[in-house]
């Protein structure tokens, strides 16, 4: 826990460092001023409102024991088995099987899951995704994560501004220093995911996801039924925000080229026979 709050610390600082350095690559002085302010209102916005701007992103609806009793009741189990506060629960009308967990806290945590997950996955499967999600609440990923997704949408908005207002003197050539920030912040973005996010994580909920549902092959058959499925069924919200797909259980994406970058997933392969050999300790 210690641990992600420096993570989230060192984020926070590097966004209004960056927002500074771009204002004054644009504007001078003035400029620099303005991106800090701009930078560190993105911060307090980021931790405060950044899992709702993740949900209504996608589109998410929040259900109860009354409008979803089947997906609800199931996280209302696992919930009092990890020993977490209930979560909200979101379903998400998306054909690729997919699921991811957001809040800042366990207090104030969210789950949400695709009508695809549901509808490919057994009870028992589907069990083991949202005892996975429970995990990364309980480990306290889930800030760091979506903060992460954030951060990296606001650097491409920042690309966007650099973009419209890099030209000076009304010349129609652009700024070399802008155009030069242009060409590494689509990257950046991407790396900042790859640092702020480790691939360890995934691994850390599988396991974690495996002892609250008690059941680690569940886990695995469900991770080989999303792996097989997932890349032929785009996930259009995804591949327009791909700094979101690290929050998913799988990697949303069908391209490859700078949503590559974006892959904060380790293989599943990988991450299936880690959970088998639990079986029988």
């Amino acid at each position: 826990m210690f641990g992600n709050w420096i993570k989230t610390s060192i984020l926070m600082a590097g966004i209004v460092a960056l927002f500074g350095a771009m204002g004054a690559a644009i504007g001078g002085q003035q400029g620099m001023l303005i991106a800090l302010v701009v930078g560190g209102a993105m911060n307090f916005w980021a931790y405060w409102f950044s899992d709702k701007a993740v949900l209504k992103m996608y589109n998410a609806r929040q259900v109860d024991a009354s409008t979803s009793p089947y997906l609800y009741n199931m996280v209302r189990e696992l919930a009092q088995r990890a020993d977490l506060p209930m979560p909200k629960v979101y379903i998400i009308d998306e054909d690729q099987p997919n699921a991811f967990a957001t809040g800042r806290n366990p207090e104030n945590a969210a789950v949400a899951a695709t009508t695809g997950i549901m509808r490919m996955l057994s009870e028992r499967e589907l069990r083991g995704v949202m005892a996975h999600e429970l995990a990364h609440v309980k480990n306290r990923d889930i800030l760091i994560s979506t903060i992460s997704a954030t951060v990296a949408g606001a650097i491409s908005m920042l690309a966007n501004f650099g973009m419209l207002f890099g030209n000076r003197d009304g010349e129609d050539r652009p700024n070399p220093i802008v155009s030069i920030a242009m060409m590494i912040l689509a990257p950046l973005a991407g790396m900042i995911i790859q640092m702020a996010i480790s691939r360890t994580r995934e691994f850390g909920a599988d396991r974690g996801g495996a002892e609250i549902s008690g059941d680690p092959e569940a886990l695995a058959s469900a991770l080989a039924k999303i792996d097989a499925y997932a890349r032929g069924i785009p996930m259009h919200t995804a591949e327009q925000h791909p700094e979101t797909a690290q929050m998913m259980i799988m990697n949303p994406l069908s391209g490859g080229g700078l949503r590559g970058l974006f892959s904060t997933h380790p293989a599943t392969q990988d991450r299936i026979a880690r959970l088998r050999a639990m079986i029988g300790r």
